[in-house]
C-alpha cells in the first residue's frame, strides 16, 4: 500500500490501546498516511477508568516534536493530550519553529471515565495562545461548556458555542453532539464564513472509548493528503461511526472501537 501523507501526533499514551497515542496510530496508519509522535505522558488505565498519569518533561516532548520533523516534515499534526501550562507553552514554541500550517486540536480535558486531564491556568493557556495557531478545535460538548462558560442541551446551542470558540481566535470549531440526549448525532463545523451539519444515527453502545482521539486523528489525516477541511471532517465522521458500528467489545467498562474497520487483509496466516 502506497504512504499518502505523513502526520504527527502530540498526544499522550493510553496503556489500554483504546485511545491517545495508540489509537491515533492505528488510525492515521489504517487510513493510509505514516504516524510519528511526540508523547506528551503516559497513563495507566483500562476501559473501566484511568489509575495514573506521569508527565513527560516539556524538553522532552520538545525534543520529540522538533527532532522528528527536521528529519521527516509532516504534513499535518494532530494534538490531542497536553496536560499542563508548561506542556502547552513548549508545544507552541515548537510549532512556531517547525511551521507546519496544517494542525487540528483535541482539547483532551476528561476521560471517558470522567478523570479530569487539565487543569483551569491550563485551559485558559490553551485558549489564549494555542487556539489561534491551530486549523480546527474539535471539543465534544463537555470540552466546549468549559471552553466557553456555557451550557450546552440542543444543536443551536452548539452552533453559538462554535462561534464564540472562533470569536477566541479559532479558525474553525467542530463541536461534537455526542453527548446530546438524542437518537440522531449532530456534528456541526462552525468557520467564518458557513456552518455545516453533519446528522448521523446514533449507536446504542458503551463501547465508544477512544472517539475524540480517534476522529482527530482521522480528520488530520484525511487533511494531510489534501482533502479539505470540511471533506475531511465529513470522512472523519464516517470512519468513527464505522469502528463503533464493528466495535469488539473488549472490557468491563467502555471499550474500544475498531480501528481496523477500513481494511481487509489479503493474506491467509495459518
Amino acid at each position: 500500500m502506497r504512504i499518502n501523507s505523513k502526520v504527527l501526533i502530540i498526544a499522550g499514551s493510553d496503556s489500554s490501546g483504546g485511545a491517545g497515542i495508540q489509537a491515533d496510530i492505528k488510525t492515521v496508519s489504517s487510513l493510509g498516511s505514516y504516524a510519528m509522535t511526540a508523547i506528551t505522558a503516559v497513563t495507566s488505565q483500562n476501559t473501566t477508568g484511568v489509575l495514573s498519569v506521569f508527565s513527560i518533561s516539556p524538553k522532552e516532548i520538545s525534543k520529540q516534536i522538533e527532532f522528528t520533523s527536521k528529519d521527516i516534515r509532516p504534513d499535518a499534526i494532530k494534538i490531542g493530550m497536553l496536560g499542563n501550562a508548561k506542556v502547552i507553552n513548549a508545544v507552541i514554541k515548537s510549532l512556531s519553529k517547525i511551521k507546519v500550517n496544517k494542525i487540528i486540536l483535541d482539547p483532551v480535558m476528561v476521560a471517558k471515565g470522567g478523570t479530569r486531564l487539565i487543569d483551569n491556568n491550563s485551559i485558559q493557556i490553551l485558549k489564549e495562545k494555542l487556539l489561534k495557531r491551530v486549523s480546527l478545535i474539535t471539543p465534544n460538548i463537555p470540552e466546549a461548556e468549559i471552553l466557553v462558560n456555557q451550557k450546552i442541551i440542543s444543536k443551536d446551542d452548539m452552533i453559538i458555542a462554535g462561534k464564540k470558540l472562533l470569536a477566541l481566535g479559532a479558525k474553525s470549531a467542530l463541536i461534537k453532539g455526542g453527548h446530546l440526549n438524542s437518537k440522531i448525532t449532530y456534528d456541526v463545523l462552525v468557520n467564518k464564513h458557513s456552518i455545516f451539519e453533519f446528522k448521523n444515527k446514533k449507536i446504542k453502545t458503551k463501547h465508544t472509548h477512544g472517539t475524540g482521539c480517534t476522529l482527530s486523528s482521522a480528520i488530520a489525516t484525511y487533511y494531510s493528503c489534501g482533502k479539505s477541511l470540511k471533506k475531511s471532517c465529513e470522512n472523519g465522521i464516517k470512519y468513527v461511526n464505522q469502528a463503533i458500528t464493528y466495535a469488539p467489545k473488549y472490557g468491563k467498562g467502555h471499550g474500544p472501537i475498531n480501528h481496523l474497520n477500513s481494511i481487509k487483509i489479503k493474506k491467509i496466516f495459518r
